[in-house]
């Protein structure tokens, strides 16, 4: 490895017991089909019974026997956290460190999810793992946070940053485009913003993979290629052969309360040469594109 915050140990065997907490979301709902169709025993925990935001609810998360836990929840409404900072530092910091603790405890393996968002986007080549953190809004100051809290804690873990993470289900950049897409003749797209598409169920393949071939510390994972939230809608409007314009428009088109990085492509070369080539993110959309929850 080319850097202190990972490594790649010994092969992990398929883990027998897994709790899995944010299972209705994205991430969880795709983690929880994956493990079905493993044949993994998985227990689903959704909110109100586990909240990042709600501490007391995180003790009973982690079960004595549980060989990995998975975190797919978090605070993530961008905006919303401009406007509630320590409601967001208590869920994705607070939270996660009581989590890594009882896996410490009871010698589970924490699987967690961070973002793009910890770097300050003003580079002009993707983010290697071991890149200086420098978050631009509070939502990303909250998941930094949560990363160094992560480490502190000791447990085993494997800490996956991913980006613009979308799914069949869920709301979500692709389900929102393709209906409106449908419904209007014309879309204004922001084009100055540049990352990684990442599909949930790729993302959760990826996730998988990265455990089992013994990846431990800090990785990223998202689908392979780069593109702008512009480039991302036209694709949707093709794959869905729709007659509808997309035009390109710059950030400023769409103020919001926070800042988004203007290029948050995170370098996945590392986790392609531990595990192989991920799926170009143009043909993960279009088979997300395939089986739309409407």
């Amino acid at each position: 490895m080319s850097n202190l915050l990972q490594s790649a140990g010994e092969r992990r065997q398929a883990p027998q017991t897994v709790s899995v907490i944010g299972a209705s979301g994205m991430v969880g709902r795709s983690w929880m089909g994956l493990l079905r169709s493993h044949g993994v025993h998985a227990r689903a925990l959704t909110r109100p019974e586990v909240d990042l935001d709600r501490l007391e609810t995180l003790s009973h998360a982690v079960q004595d026997g549980d060989d990995l836990v998975v975190c797919a929840a978090a605070w993530t409404d961008v905006d919303g956290a401009e406007a509630d900072e320590a409601g967001a530092t208590r869920a994705n910091s607070e939270g996660v460190r009581v989590l890594g603790e009882r896996c410490r405890e009871v010698g589970a393996t924490l699987i967690h999810y961070s973002t793009d968002y910890v770097f300050n986007g003003r580079s002009d080549r993707p983010y290697p793992v071991d890149a200086p953190i420098d978050p631009v809004n509070a939502y990303g100051r909250s998941k930094a946070a949560g990363e160094q809290a992560l480490r502190e804690t000791g447990c085993e873990h494997l800490l996956i940053r991913t980006s613009w993470v979308y799914a069949p289900w869920g709301n979500n950049f692709v389900r929102t485009i393709a209906g409106l897409a449908a419904a209007r003749p014309r879309l204004s797209v922001v084009d100055d913003q540049y990352g990684r598409p990442t599909s949930a169920e790729e993302l959760a393949r990826t996730s998988l993979a990265l455990y089992l071939a013994g990846a431990r510390g800090t990785w990223h994972a998202s689908d392979a290629g780069e593109c702008t939230w512009h480039g991302l809608a036209c694709e949707i409007a093709s794959a869905l052969t729709l007659p509808c314009a997309i035009e390109p428009c710059g950030t400023d088109a769409y103020p919001r309360p926070a800042t988004r990085p203007g290029y948050s492509v995170l370098d996945i070369s590392e986790t392609e040469s531990l595990i192989g080539a991920r799926t170009d993110w143009r043909i993960a959309v279009r088979r997300v594109l395939e089986r739309l929850d409407r």
